[in-house]
């Protein structure tokens, strides 16, 4: 898992100011800008919009009386989501973008679940119930 981190930190960035100079000299830097800032008040927006769906989806799932299981998932993809949008750069926007929007965020739900089911069978992660 550390070395994929690693290898992330490392990558990443370096796609990033790649495809930020492939950018500003296609569009120029004043556009890039201007596309970087759009993009971060609209993700912003965006994620306090579902955010706030999704602390009311709780709400109603504890007021019935139901674990708010895939509701909490939603939660954080729209945190994953938002904090990527934060970072500046066109690959992190997009994938904060993919987090944020609910139809895309289905099946990278059911990824998660996937993972993180087979990371409870292989016993590195035990969630407790009580």
């Amino acid at each position: 898992m550390f070395r994929w981190l690693l290898l992330l930190i490392i990558i990443v960035p370096a796609m990033e100011i790649g495809v930020l100079v492939w950018a500003g000299n296609w569009i120029g830097p004043w556009w890039v800008i201007l596309l970087i800032i759009t993009t971060g008040v609209i993700g912003a927006w965006l994620a306090k919009q579902q955010g706030l769906e999704t602390i009311r989806n709780i709400q109603i799932s504890m007021q019935s009386g139901q674990m708010p299981q895939d509701v909490l998932l939603d939660g954080a993809c729209i945190l994953i989501g938002g904090a990527f949008l934060l970072t500046p750069g066109f690959i992190t926007d997009a994938i904060g973008f993919l987090l944020l929007i609910p139809g895309t965020r289905t099946p990278i739900k059911g990824f998660l679940k996937r993972m993180i089911m087979k990371m409870m069978d292989r016993g590195t992660v035990t969630i407790y119930r009580k």
